[in-house]
């Protein structure tokens, strides 16, 4: 008999199954999904916790007529077997293959493409007001996690909702658990309802009359129960202070319920929010014991969940274990992070200082303000954020941070492109948002020895600056016993070149060092000279060195992890004009459009971010020092 997986075309196919049937395949999904991911990687947990609620979701609700949001939405793999796409699900987050997250462009099933926290309830309100305008019928559900309940956005939704639309359905999928666990007053106030022994009889009984009768009327006796003893237990609801009708909590793993509960909650002529309760991880205990590694992870064993081992370090815990060693030394370095603790690397931190560790939540605006307030105070914050994720506080680190020139770090992981997490998460637009504002100083490491050098001068700024270091495992650089203080905006000149100046001049940015020597000894194998030159900083710009360089060169190349549209070629560019030269530029960056996800050197070869790319390029160039006889022939 074939897996009734495989039988799934679409959600009619779902309809006719039975009850046991569904939870048979239920099962079924979470072992496909664990064996899939165990080559693949993925974010595994979040879709173990999320299946009968997917499954509960299509068979009510009929997609794509109506619309259903995830926030962040890498909980979405079972509604892409769902919806059509089991037969590319095991090139999940591969090249060319099914996207990580919901993608509109990937299926008209997918209603709206996320990747940050805290968008669902927003863009669920504005399909529904849409839908309202248009004088159309469908419904519209947000998921959304108790973490996105962090996150400032998702209360501007809220704020909204029941003064805009009188039919919308918000799912509170409570995990308690975003990456990390939830912190709190907000995970401690959905905490306390959970628990409150009351409320948990109660809604046991109303649960056992919903599966035993279902229908309206049932759900109706058991909401004047539930309003009886919230006036009880809490004199003022969170939520139906909004204007949210509040149902739950309710098991999110008992399909029948969930059912039943949906058929009710799409007559109801006013906002609704069910809160469910499930478990991050469900059906694989090595995920239920390790939540923050299988929240997305590369691939494992699928009997033991054991990762292959990596034996390698990455920028995250030298960038941790560096400002360990500071902080040592000085009392006034703190550290904030906005939910991520583990991706960061400052979990490494938190146990040596626990009460200068800061985690917020994911509140990334939040963050940067509260960095700056500490700043005020003769604090040394540091704001610990991936590139893609302190988008979303640009205007914060303007207005509170650099036009009062207050000396926060931030401290930029996962710059350049993020791989198979694709372009929600890929950070290649930071040095756009940042090296304009006046003020910051802004620096990218070749190494890990660097990167440690680059914090301590961090901390003797006194206004702002930024560091941005890639995803992964370092190059392996012996490390100096102590971090050196660095000379503000001046550039580390790697290969000098012949004394009468060089044919080329290459300046690689941060961890594309390699590709520009790489570059350097492909000009040398065809008889022309190069310099190679580390930039160090982005923002001062070392003019100096750039000046005498542009004088003496055919063509000046550049090499970024970054989008070339206002990069470091495009900073390359002002300064010889601030100069007055005209010297040639060729710069390698990401081009001007979204990255797909990918391997990192697939896409690099794809996008011409390689030295032979740049040689290429160069061939203009090359060839007039030939014709000027400056190189024989």
């Amino acid at each position: 008999m074939a897996p009734l997986l495989d039988s799934i075309r679409s959600a009619q196919d779902l309809r006719r199954m039975s009850p046991a049937e569904l939870e048979s395949l239920a099962a079924e999904i979470r072992e496909y999904l664990i064996q899939t991911l165990s080559r693949t990687g993925g974010h595994l947990g979040p879709n173990l916790g999320v299946v009968e609620l997917s499954l509960a979701l299509h068979i009510v609700f009929n997609t794509p007529e109506d619309k259903i949001t995830m926030d962040v939405s890498h909980q979405a793999y079972i509604h892409k077997l769902l919806t059509g796409r089991r037969e590319n699900f095991a090139t999940i987050r591969q090249a060319g293959g099914l996207n990580g997250f919901m993608l509109r462009t990937e299926s008209e099933h997918d209603a709206y493409g996320a990747g940050h926290a805290g968008t669902a309830i927003s863009a669920a309100l504005g399909m529904a007001v849409a839908r309202d305008l248009k004088g159309e019928h469908n419904h519209v559900i947000a998921v959304a996690g108790d973490a996105a309940f962090t996150n400032g956005i998702s209360y501007e939704a809220l704020n909204n909702i029941a003064e805009q639309t009188k039919r919308l359905i918000v799912v509170l999928n409570d995990n308690e658990w975003s990456i990390d666990r939830n912190v709190g007053a907000i995970a401690g106030y959905f905490h306390r309802i959970v628990t409150n022994e009351r409320y948990k009889h109660l809604h046991d009984s109303a649960a056992r009359l919903i599966e035993r009768f279902g229908g309206k009327a049932v759900m109706h006796v058991a909401r004047k129960a539930e309003e009886a003893a919230k006036g009880i237990l809490w004199p003022s609801m969170f939520f139906e202070e909004f204007g949210l009708k509040y149902y739950g909590p309710i098991d999110g793993h008992n399909l029948p319920l969930l059912i039943e509960t949906f058929k009710f909650l799409k007559t109801e002529n006013k906002p609704v929010l069910l809160h469910i309760l499930t478990q991050k991880g469900k059906g694989f205990q090595p995920a239920l014991d390790g939540q923050k590694k299988f929240h997305g992870l590369g691939p494992y064993d699928p009997e033991t969940g054991e990762t292959k081992p990596a034996g390698q370090v990455t920028y995250s815990e030298v960038f941790a274990n560096t400002l360990v060693d500071l902080a040592n030394e000085d009392d006034k370095i703190v550290a904030i992070t906005a939910a991520m603790p583990n991706g960061t690397g400052l979990d490494l931190f938190r146990p040596h200082h626990p009460k200068r560790y800061f985690d917020v939540g994911i509140a990334e605006e939040h963050a940067v303000i509260f960095a700056a307030g500490m700043a005020t105070q003769g604090f040394k914050p540091v704001c610990a954020i991936y590139s893609t994720f302190l988008q979303r506080a640009f205007d914060c680190i303007v207005h509170d941070v650099c036009l009062q020139k207050l000396p926060v770090v931030f401290c930029m992981d996962r710059a350049g492109l993020s791989g198979d997490d694709g372009p929600t998460h890929h950070g290649l637009f930071d040095i756009g948002y940042l090296r304009d504002i006046p003020d910051i100083v802004l620096m990218a490491p070749k190494d890990e020895d660097e990167l440690a050098d680059m914090m301590l001068t961090a901390f003797q700024i006194p206004g702002p600056s930024a560091i941005r270091y890639p995803r992964g495992v370092v190059t392996g650089v012996a490390r100096k016993p102590r971090p050196a203080l660095l000379p503000i905006g001046k550039a580390e000149v790697l290969q000098p070149g012949p004394a009468q100046g060089a044919d080329i001049a290459i300046f690689g940015l941060g961890p594309m060092i390699p590709m520009a020597q790489e570059l350097a000894a492909l000009l040398h194998q065809d008889g022309f000279s190069a310099a190679v030159i580390n930039p160090r900083f982005i923002k001062p710009l070392d003019l100096e060195v750039i000046a005498a360089y542009a004088r003496r060169s055919a063509a000046i190349v550049t090499f970024e992890d970054h989008a070339r549209s206002g990069g470091f070629g495009s900073a390359m560019l002002e300064a010889l004009s601030q100069l007055g030269l005209n010297t040639p530029v060729v710069y390698i960056g990401w081009p001007d459009q979204f990255i797909e996800h990918g391997k990192v050197d697939q896409l690099r070869a794809k996008y011409g971010l390689t030295a032979r790319a740049a040689l290429t390029q160069l061939l203009p160039y090359l060839v007039e020092v030939r014709r000027q006889n400056r190189v024989a022939i």
